[in-house]
């Protein structure tokens, strides 16, 4: 009798517990005020294992596929067609995150590109309806859902008549889905510039330029479904219009060449949010979180990348603050037009694994036409 009685304790703790944690997955991201700065957040990752390498200090200096995710500015420096991929996991496998991009230049002063990022935990255990109308716990009736972000991104890239300075814009459609509970749509601008002088680059991308808009709708079943799960919680409607508000990165580069075969590429990138937050320097203005990165190359064959960022006053349980901060590492292979890279992050210590793997590659479809 006591065993019995063990096993329905346990079950309807476990019950609760998956139940407590599908409903604050649901609820508490949109159940907040309208204006956000955390929103679409899977935005602010990153692609391109070669620039995560470096920390995502690469808005002055990038200039390949991939700056139509970093600042499409440096568009303009595409020779030819070129396509990207990129995958990672991250919380320990829970997240998946796919990107894949195609950009080309239209003349000698202009370039676009489309580009797609899915950020999704998958296979997510719905157990709504796990109890019965008899109070009966019947596992068949689990379910599984997926709740997946999509980010649809279309770049344009300029030259402008100053020698040197080019400029890009994003405008960027977002979808995101929470199983058949909730869904989005939204849409925003981000603006981008590139200046060279020499051997010193500079860039600014504002992302978000005019806020990207979200606008949500429910299923108005499913929402009985999570209300009826714990009696008096959950029970308002969450907010279904949300305002991503801007943020800025600024940054400075300059490559150095040693007997022609050796090349430093080293920048620092400031990133900034208007919000006071746990950022290295925070105010009531704007936080702002440095980052450094550099990359060292051979011959334009090999490479050895590293970065260091995101720095944050972290609070500790004991009241004090604590300085934290995003190593990063990376390696990569060029060859005959096809670029594969490697590089494992540090994710801020979001999760119980502190690091993820982060493998891209990107192909010149120029090497088919020779």
């Amino acid at each position: 009798m006591l065993i019995i009685l063990h096993r329905k304790n346990h079950l309807k703790f476990k019950y609760y517990f998956l139940t407590i944690l599908l409903s604050i997955f649901l609820i508490t991201p949109l159940n907040a005020q309208t204006n956000r700065n955390y929103s679409n957040e899977f935005m602010n990752i990153g692609v391109d294992a070669a620039s995560l390498g470096m920390g995502g200090a690469v808005v002055a200096s990038t200039k390949d596929i991939n700056s139509g995710y970093w600042n499409p500015a440096g568009l303009v420096n595409l020779q030819d067609s070129a396509v990207a991929l990129m995958y990672s996991n991250y919380f320990a496998n829970i997240a998946n995150y796919n990107y894949i991009a195609f950009a080309m230049p239209l003349d000698n002063r202009t370039a676009i590109g489309i580009s797609m990022i899915r950020f999704g935990v998958d296979d997510i255990l719905d157990t709504t309806k796990l109890i019965d109308q008899q109070g009966n716990i019947n596992y068949d009736r689990i379910n599984l859902f997926s709740a997946a972000d999509y980010g649809f991104t279309f770049s344009y890239a300029r030259k402008l008549p100053i020698s040197g300075l080019n400029y890009g814009v994003n405008a960027k459609i977002i979808r995101r889905i929470i199983g058949d509970f909730a869904s989005s749509w939204g849409f925003g601008l981000d603006l981008g510039i590139q200046f060279k002088s020499k051997n010193w680059e500079f860039g600014i991308m504002t992302r978000d330029i005019t806020t990207t808009f979200n606008s949500w709708t429910f299923d108005d079943d499913r929402l009985q479904d999570i209300q009826n799960a714990i009696p008096g919680e959950n029970q308002e409607e969450p907010e279904p219009n949300e305002i991503t508000l801007p943020k800025l990165q600024i940054g400075a580069a300059k490559t150095f060449v040693f007997d022609y075969d050796y090349t430093l590429k080293t920048e620092i990138d400031l990133i900034c949010r208007f919000e006071q937050n746990n950022d290295l320097i925070s105010t009531s203005l704007v936080s702002i979180s440095p980052a450094f990165g550099f990359e060292f190359g051979y011959v334009d064959l090999l490479y050895l990348r590293g970065g260091i960022g995101n720095f944050q006053n972290e609070l500790q349980l004991d009241s004090s603050k604590s300085l934290t901060f995003q190593p990063n590492l990376g390696i990569g292979f060029s060859y005959e037009g096809i670029s594969v890279d490697y590089a494992i992050t540090d994710i801020g210590d979001q999760s119980v694994a502190l690091y993820s793997n982060i493998f891209s590659i990107e192909i010149d479809l120029g090497i088919f036409r020779k």
